[in-house]
């Protein structure tokens, strides 16, 4: 190896393949093409082991990690070699690259490492990472989805899952082609809670049925099941139960996020049940209580001096109206509970808003009542 084309490997990093250049082109696509040879080619069959003797040289064509924003083709130089184990049953066998290329890939794996962290970590579409490699929009498409898949079925990603979240989401929003609408969504919350980290996502199951949570659950060995503590969710029965049949261990909780929304439907149930008896309607343009309807459900703290003033004008506006101001308080004090920095002042103010809820609720806060 010269001194020029050791620092060609180095600026391009062919050094890291285990190859050194000996030519370059550029060709009329704009695309670099690096003529490479095998620093240390493996000459031992594969099927005995015992060392082969050169017999000629063939070329491999590959696409490599774009240089200075152009695409990039690899032209290895592949020994061939032949056995000379006459008890053999191969007789001409080529130099080992799986550490290099995947057997018959376009690519080079750390090309398709490239792809998907590019379009994982630096939000690029398929199209962009495409123009970048020169490869068509499809084989890149397959390249990031079987990496994807790789990385989906590695028993690594799912140690030291402890507490897991479970929800719902809608992906499909067009009729037809028999797929499922909704899958369930699960995500690792462990480093929230451990405070390491964001969560991360888990799997996306078809389907948003207990048999959707249950079929997975299952599917995990049981060491897995056994390290879960907590499946936290939306008030969907279906979750729950899976999670009782699968998770014997684990404890079932509502998350902050539907828990505040569920609270948020019983303040608009109290008002409109408080709107038809004291107006006999639907609310209306005008009515104290329908003019107040987003604000009532918009935190304490973000509401302007403004809309302070309509607040308290509408909940005074008529004696019946105490329900919905008792119901709007609760609403504000369980988000408070959820806000405290400290864990132990959030529960302590969690505990007595239950606490509230079942023992000093006056009459006629059916809603509320509910929540406990």
């Amino acid at each position: 190896m010269t001194q020029r084309s050791a620092l060609a490997d180095t600026i391009c990093r062919t050094i890291e393949l285990g190859v050194t250049i000996t030519d370059a082109a550029i060709d009329g696509e704009d695309r670099t093409h690096l003529f490479c040879q095998l620093l240390d080619p493996k000459k031992s069959c594969p099927s005995c082991g015992q060392a082969g003797r050169l017999r000629d040289h063939v070329d491999r064509e590959v696409a490599d990690l774009p240089i200075v924003g152009h695409p990039t083709r690899l032209h290895l130089t592949v020994p061939r070699y032949t056995c000379g184990n006459d008890a053999c049953s191969t007789s001409v066998f080529r130099a080992d690259l799986s550490a290099i290329v995947a057997p018959r890939a376009q690519v080079t794996r750390r090309t398709t490492t490239w792809i998907l962290r590019s379009m994982i970590c630096d939000k690029m579409s398929v199209t962009a990472a495409a123009a970048a490699v020169g490869l068509s929009w499809n084989t890149v498409n397959t390249l990031a989805c079987e990496a994807a898949r790789t990385l989906a079925a590695a028993p690594a990603r799912l140690a030291g899952v402890r507490v897991l979240g479970v929800d719902e989401h809608k992906w499909k929003h067009v009729r037809g082609q028999g797929d499922p609408s909704f899958v369930t969504v699960l995500v690792d919350l462990t480093p929230i809670v451990d405070g390491t980290g964001p969560a991360r996502l888990v799997d996306m199951v078809a389907g948003r049925s207990k048999a959707a949570l249950t079929d997975w659950l299952d599917a995990r060995d049981q060491a897995f099941r056994d390290r879960i503590r907590v499946v936290t969710m939306d008030g969907f029965t279906g979750y729950r139960t899976a999670t009782a049949e699968s998770l014997d261990k684990a404890r079932a909780v509502m998350d902050p996020f539907h828990v505040v929304h569920l609270a948020a439907e019983k303040l608009t149930l109290c008002r409109q049940r408080v709107q038809q008896d004291t107006c006999g309607h639907r609310g209306r343009s005008g009515d104290p209580l329908y003019g107040i309807r987003r604000t009532l459900l918009t935190r304490i703290g973000l509401l302007t001096d403004k809309q302070k003033t309509r607040l308290r004008t509408g909940l005074d506006a008529h004696d019946e109206h105490v329900a919905v101001a008792i119901t709007y308080a609760i609403y504000q004090d369980l988000i408070d509970a959820y806000d405290q920095p400290n864990k132990r002042d959030g529960k302590i103010a969690m505990y007595k808003l239950l606490k509230r809820i079942h023992t000093g609720l006056p009459a006629g806060l059916a809603e509320v009542a509910q929540l406990g």
